[in-house]
């Protein structure tokens, strides 16, 4: 009996002075992350080795990887393509997992800044490590290192993840799937292929929806791979003609439809009134616990309050969804200007970076008329019949 009780003591103590250990270590981590410390494992991360140094041999990988993000690539294609060519994985496997891409295109250290404690450990004898919700203070350091990815960049390709997701428009088999639309019902052109088991065999693109109607198919003609290649160069290089035009119209654009100022300005007056409100309840709350009121009056004063409060924190939820709204458009806005600033005066060859960064779709109409629409509205079109191109600004 007396062996058990000494054996529970002893355990008691070890596992006190485990966890006494274990808080220390975390204290000791946690003031290092506040003061902008940060570290990882170098091992296991793609592109920098100890203290942040870049290793430009993964770096070219991690380049490749956006690469292929804003050439149009899924997730999965850009998986199937490192495999295709080789390329080790940051643990030094064949195969490439979707998360694995994921994790790439969105780590903020690529952009060489840094958020500190995205996980915690929950518990302290058996470490488990818990993704941090706010349960510890986080820490974010701008230019805590060298970037693999330049800051412009990387936003632009969380607005296209974010575009991406929230649509349905995007398909990782092809580039050229679902950018097209069909003038005639509005659905998406998807690949077709002809011919499947025989030397003719060729891939064309398609209405979707082309039969969906029983008798009364889409008039709209398929398009080869070829002739949407083609029809992109000619609509580009008629924008790169007048490119400081299209520049000036894209900058008019950003001025017009991206400016945050008064929208930031009205979020700040709504929060100092949440503050007031919030205050405004705290005395009443306060006042009523130390003063008996009439409990009828009391409670329709602090409905009505928050009611208000709840009525502003509507408001700037509204707010915030304009504001991410408009940095969203200056992000893509900002990043075709790039784009397009980035090209000589020569005549422009087709090119995946160029068709993702450019283009929002492309419209088949029914009398063969096509009409390339570019981010930012712009429209370039070739006439269905004497195939010549014009270039107009979007209407509306």
């Amino acid at each position: 009996m007396q062996g058990e009780l000494l054996i529970t003591i002893m355990s008691s103590l070890a596992q006190e002075e485990s966890r006494s250990i274990s808080e220390n270590t975390t204290w000791g981590k946690r003031k290092q992350f506040a003061e902008g410390k940060t570290s990882v494992g170098y091992s296991a991360f793609l592109g920098y080795d100890k203290d942040f140094k870049i290793n430009e041999e993964q770096a070219q990988v991690v380049k490749l990887i956006y690469k292929l993000f804003l050439g149009g690539r899924s997730f999965y294609a850009i998986t199937k393509e490192l495999e295709k060519r080789g390329i080790k994985s940051p643990s030094g496997k064949d195969k490439w997992y979707i998360s694995t891409v994921r994790s790439i295109l969105t780590n903020e250290k690529y952009r060489g800044d840094a958020l500190i404690q995205k996980e915690y450990t929950a518990d302290f004898l058996d470490k488990t490590r818990r993704k941090n919700t706010g349960e510890i203070p986080q820490y974010y350091v701008e230019e805590h290192h060298e970037a693999i990815i330049s800051p412009d960049l990387f936003d632009f390709v969380q607005t296209e993840i974010k575009a991406r997701e929230n649509g349905s428009k995007h398909s990782g088999v092809s580039i050229f799937a679902n950018k097209i639309k069909c003038g005639c019902c509005g659905g998406w052109y998807g690949a077709k292929v002809w011919h499947s088991t025989d030397k003719y065999r060729r891939v064309v693109y398609r209405c979707n929806k082309k039969y969906a109607k029983k008798g009364k198919p889409c008039s709209t003609r398929h398009l080869t791979e070829e002739e949407i290649k083609q029809i992109f160069v000619k609509a580009l290089n008629s924008l790169v003609e007048v490119r400081e035009n299209v520049i000036a119209e894209l900058r008019s654009l950003i001025d017009s439809v991206c400016q945050t100022g008064e929208l930031l300005e009205e979020h700040d007056r709504v929060e100092q009134e949440l503050g007031v409100l919030a205050e405004r309840l705290e005395t009443l709350i306060r006042e009523n616990a130390r003063v008996a009121q009439d409990q009828t009056a009391y409670l329709k004063q602090e409905n009505e309050i928050r009611a208000r409060y709840v009525e502003k924190q509507g408001h700037l939820a509204r707010l915030d969804e304009q504001i991410a709204e408009r940095d969203g458009k200056r992000n893509i806005l900002e990043g075709m200007i790039q784009v397009v600033c980035d090209i000589n005066g020569e005549q422009v060859a087709f090119d995946e970076e160029l068709w993702s960064g450019l283009l929002d779709h492309i419209v088949v109409k029914e009398d063969g008329a096509v009409v390339v629409v570019f981010k930012g509205g712009i429209e370039s079109g070739v006439d269905g019949c004497r195939g010549l191109f014009y270039l107009r600004k979007q209407s509306g």
